[in-house]
């Protein structure tokens, strides 16, 4: 997926906090590999863990964001924090970009052991649905190129329809699906709420 347009990030340089994000991602994997193989798993730590499990503690609604299972997992998330982060935050700034951030993110983890209370959750997937409801709100006529579709569609409906099909298989879960689908659109709805306030209020350097 690429964006292009008024609201496009292009290929300018990274902006202050979607590069520390993803260096701090990126440490935060190598230490789980590097950990991993001394047989201690950062997971039973870090991940977010359902209110049901025993194994929840408030400061997973954090670090959960910052830890990954795979090279496929974090490659996407971070192409995507980097496709959309980048935008939003040359538009606001970057404290107010990484307190969007931060709540999307958490209130993701709040959706996800609300409605699945005896699992396991890790990765930044849920704060970006909520970079991408925002960025939809903001620049819904952008055009983007989508994996395997070969002519440009609007961000207004791209991003929708996957958060349409994080619903669908949220309510409907198919044996084997490992996606945290409910973390995703509780980011998505705290993006869209949190961007429709500041936006009415139109504060945008209060932070």
């Amino acid at each position: 997926m690429a964006n292009y347009g008024s609201g496009g990030s292009g290929f300018g340089p990274v902006p202050f906090v979607v590069k520390n994000l993803l260096i701090i991602n990126g440490l935060v994997f190598l230490a789980q590999y590097v950990f991993e193989t001394q047989g201690i798993q950062l997971e039973n730590w870090g991940a977010l863990w359902g209110i049901g499990t025993g194994n929840f503690k408030v400061w997973q609604l954090i670090t959960y964001q910052y830890m990954h299972g795979g090279i496929g997992h974090i490659f996407f998330n971070m192409l995507t924090l980097w496709m959309f982060g980048s935008t939003l935050e040359n538009f606001w700034g970057s404290k107010r970009f990484i307190t969007f951030y931060t709540i999307c993110g958490v209130c993701a983890g709040i959706a996800q052991i609300v409605m699945q209370n005896e699992g396991v959750a890790i990765g930044a997937s849920g704060a970006i649905m909520g970079l991408m409801a925002a960025y939809v709100y903001l620049f819904p006529n952008t055009e983007m190129f989508v994996m395997f579709i070969p002519i440009p569609l609007k961000a207004k409906y791209v991003i929708p329809f996957f958060m349409a099909y994080d619903l669908f298989s949220g309510i409907s879960p198919q044996m084997g699906d490992n996606v945290a689908h409910w973390a995703h659109l509780g980011g998505a709805l705290a993006g869209f709420i949190l961007v429709i306030i500041w936006n009415k209020t139109n504060r945008k350097n209060f932070y």
